[in-house]
């Protein structure tokens, strides 16, 4: 079962390559990337038998363990809405430092 792995691999290295990126927008991917990693392996801790529903008939160990999975939804909502509002604050600041000289109350002289 090498699949789950590989996945979270893949999701890191391309959200660390793109926090790495100079542009805001690849930054705020990046860290959405990663956190969608961090959703793959709590569901792969919390569901390693893939078992069945966990409000199905059965009883016992047949039964999935349902908090991962309520971890990883609550999860999902919050990265959505941490997304939502870093994109509009990447939008509503624009590039302002790559523009404009910050005053730092010291004279320039040419």
């Amino acid at each position: 079962m090498t699949f789950l792995p590989i996945t979270v691999a893949v999701l890191v290295a391309g959200g660390v390559y793109l926090l790495l990126q100079p542009g805001m927008v690849r930054i705020i991917f990046g860290i959405t990337l990663l956190s969608h990693a961090a959703n793959v392996v709590l569901l792969a801790a919390g569901v390693s038998a893939w078992r069945a529903e966990p409000l199905d008939t059965h009883a016992g160990d047949e039964v999935a363990d349902p908090l991962p999975m309520a971890f990883v939804l609550t999860a999902i909502v919050i990265t959505l809405a941490v997304t939502v509002l870093m994109l509009a604050m990447a939008r509503l600041g624009g590039d302002d430092d790559t523009y404009r000289i910050p005053d730092s109350g010291e004279e320039r002289h040419a």
